[in-house]
């Protein structure tokens, strides 16, 4: 079992240990009500009796004065009667949902009279009160494609050809640098929110879409927001040879998780890429997300989403390339139907788990270069064997980190972005590493530039190339030595 694998473990028996704690707490908690209940019970009968010893029989119908008063001053209530009830209101809370939290907690029965229940409002209460807004205009938007499980073969020339090995090199980031990265920006005070919550969206009378600065987007004054997308998380044909998960899957308790044949040949599944790994940590450290806040998966479909093959050329067998060929040749008992659905239930429990879906262009274009005829043809594509999976979006995120557009506000007269409006998208994103935020929301679109964390971006940070990261983590730290010396841009030897 490698290093990795046995952090791994260790931090799944953590997790579990937090878990069976927070049992044990509760049921010693109704264990120790239980105790005062009794003692309570003893202590009112041996001053009854007592008191009858002292005074005599009280006469029929005539309650004593200490009875009347002390009634309507404390409720006796089970200690731990309310900590599932208060786990949840607290999860919320530390997810910067106070209204929410409040809200679970009023919805007790009697609440008032719970002093735990009231106290925990007044918490919740007096952190809102110290949020201040996010400034929207200086929200950064870091990105990363899946992650490199086993570098040593990913970046092989041997093994994976060059070209491929230069474009990991440059384009990918290794499991490690990604575990870093992330700890980091948690302790540095960064929390993930969604790129829709940077903006109010609302109608005018025509029915079109508005959009302005939020300015309710509260956090802690420690706190900095940031956008998370993920590219390409198809798991391409041309991925296998370079020890990369195959799929992602649902695990015995329902929680997303990658499907991944190790070198050696055994099956593993686990946290292997990006959306599990993430949901891990945020699920033990919730104050790192926005209300649940995840990212954004941006797909393309010409091989299929999610691991499975979904593109129709898979049913048809028609107009397929080299890969698939091989693919559906090693895999002859393949249903396309089934897998389908698959991906169908996989799509809506990444979505329950708070993250969101856009278009990555179907076929991965570059917009730059391409006629509105092409995109549209293209858009259909995805919108049909893409978006009949994971649902509609309104959201696109160019390919290769290109834009529709100079760095200007998209004009009326641009027959893309109209084509992309009419489609229904509103939000555009590209790549722009070149500066820590870039963002323009508009009236009718909101565009917003990404930070590509990836090979070349950590090579350029190490070697004292840019600062942009700087703010977010420590690339010195963050590098992983089993990279080669240099790392080049787009993968060009």
């Amino acid at each position: 079992m490698g290093k990795r694998e046995q952090e791994d473990e260790l931090l799944q028996k953590k997790r579990e240990r937090q878990r069976m704690k927070k049992k044990r707490h509760r049921q010693e908690g109704i264990i120790r009500a239980g105790v005062c209940i009794a003692t309570l019970a003893l202590v009112v009968g041996v001053t009854a009796l007592a008191t009858k010893l002292v005074v005599g029989e009280e006469k029929p119908g005539k309650k004593p004065e200490t009875e009347k008063s002390s009634a309507a001053v404390v409720e006796t209530e089970p200690a731990g009667e309310n900590a599932e009830i208060l786990e949840e209101a607290d999860r919320l809370a530390a997810g910067y949902d106070y209204d929410a939290a409040v809200a679970k907690i009023k919805s007790v029965n009697g609440y008032e009279q719970k002093t735990e229940l009231t106290q925990a409002i007044i918490r919740y209460t007096e952190a809102q009160k110290k949020c201040v807004p996010v400034d929207v205009d200086t929200v950064p938007h870091i990105f990363y494609h899946s992650l490199m499980n086993e570098p040593t073969i990913a970046l092989d020339a041997s093994i994976v050809g060059q070209g491929a090995a230069d474009g990991m090199n440059a384009w990918m980031t290794t499991v490690e640098e990604f575990d870093k990265i992330t700890q980091q920006m948690y302790d540095n005070g960064y929390v993930f929110v969604r790129l829709h919550d940077l903006v109010v969206e609302t109608t005018d009378e025509n029915g079109n879409k508005v959009f302005t600065k939020n300015e309710n987007l509260l956090l802690p004054p420690e706190k900095k927001a940031v956008v998370l997308s993920v590219d390409d998380l198809s798991y391409y044909h041309s991925y296998e040879a370079a020890s990369y998960p195959d799929k992602l899957v649902l695990d015995e308790n329902g929680d997303i998780k990658c499907h991944y044949i190790k070198p050696d040949g055994s099956e593993a599944v686990g946290d292997f890429d990006v959306v599990p790994r993430l949901n891990s940590f945020l699920e033990a450290h919730p104050d790192g997300a926005y209300r649940g806040a995840r990212g954004m998966i941006a797909l393309t479909g010409y091989d299929g989403v999610l691991g499975y093959r979904t593109d129709k050329a898979y049913k048809t067998r028609e107009n397929l390339t080299e890969d698939q060929s091989a693919w559906l040749t090693a895999h002859p008992d393949f249903d396309w139907d089934k897998d389908v659905e698959e991906a169908k239930k996989i799509a809506e429990a990444i979505k329950k788990s708070g993250w969101e879906f856009a278009s990555h262009t179907w076929g991965h274009l570059s917009v730059t270069n391409k006629t509105v005829d092409e995109l549209r043809a293209d858009n259909e594509k995805w919108v049909d064997t893409v978006q009949n999976i994971v649902g509609e979006t309104d959201i696109i995120i160019f390919a290769h980190g290109n834009d529709i557009g100079d760095w200007r506000d998209y004009s009326a007269d641009n027959e893309k972005f109209n084509y992309f409006k009419s489609a229904g998208y509103n939000f555009f994103c590209n790549v722009d590493g070149s500066v820590p935020y870039w963002i323009q929301i508009r009236e009718n679109y909101v565009r917003q530039g990404r930070i590509n964390l990836d090979g070349y971006m950590l090579y350029k940070a190490k070697q004292g190339m840019t600062e942009v990261t700087s703010g977010m983590f420590d690339a010195s730290g963050v590098y992983d030595s089993r990279r080669p010396d240099t790392v080049t841009a787009n993968g060009e030897s």
